[in-house]
């Protein structure tokens, strides 16, 4: 199993309670839902894009090879791979959702440790 990430609000993930596909809010801008691979671009990408967001974040946790859509690995204006999930992502692709928490230091995971 591979497993990626995909970061949402948890208000907007409400919406897709009863749904069979999610789509994040800039899906129709962007062309494609941005994910992440590993801890480090995890962090990384959420304090960067959340780092002025004060509600819950939620982390989709989903297993790349039970996802339906493309998804294609391509470089970043940071220089970093990260998966680009081209099409609406299977809810049974996901496999865990986790909150996220903010401290001083930015979000992270409960229990989990930056070195």
């Amino acid at each position: 199993m591979t497993t990626i990430y995909c970061l949402t609000p948890a208000s907007y993930w409400a919406t897709f309670a009863d749904k069979s596909e999610y789509v994040p809010r800039d899906y129709k801008e962007e062309g494609f839902i941005h994910a992440t691979k590993g801890d480090d671009l995890l962090y990384k990408v959420a304090n960067r894009v959340y780092h002025n967001f004060d509600a819950e974040l939620l982390l989709l946790v989903i297993d790349e090879e039970l996802v339906t859509s493309t998804i294609k690995y391509e470089q970043a204006k940071d220089g970093n791979l990260y998966p680009h999930i081209y099409g609406p992502l299977n809810m049974d692709a996901i496999i865990e959702i986790k909150t996220m928490h903010r401290t001083k230091e930015g979000w992270t995971l409960p229990h989990s440790h930056r070195i």
